[in-house]
């Protein structure tokens, strides 16, 4: 088992986006964030093996340190 890093963004239609951040083009979405949860777990564990089946050593993706933060930037809004 590895821990990776689920990133939720709460849509204007109230949906919930996620992505795991070590695995690149690994999204769902879920009406919730439990279901949104779900869902990324599935698609995960489907990229995951995917990835063996055709050989990808996914060593190097689970070494790095990720971060997330928010940080304040100056923005005018029109």
């Amino acid at each position: 088992m590895v821990n990776l890093t689920a990133l939720y963004t709460k849509e204007e239609d109230g949906w919930y986006t996620v992505e795991i951040l070590e695995l690149p083009g690994c999204v769902s979405y879920g009406e919730t964030m439990e279901e949104a949860q779900s869902m990324i777990k599935e698609a995960a564990a489907g990229y995951l093996e995917a990835q063996k089946k055709i050989g990808t050593n996914m060593k190097g993706f689970f070494n790095k340190e990720t971060f997330i933060s928010s940080i304040p930037v100056a923005y005018e809004t029109i």
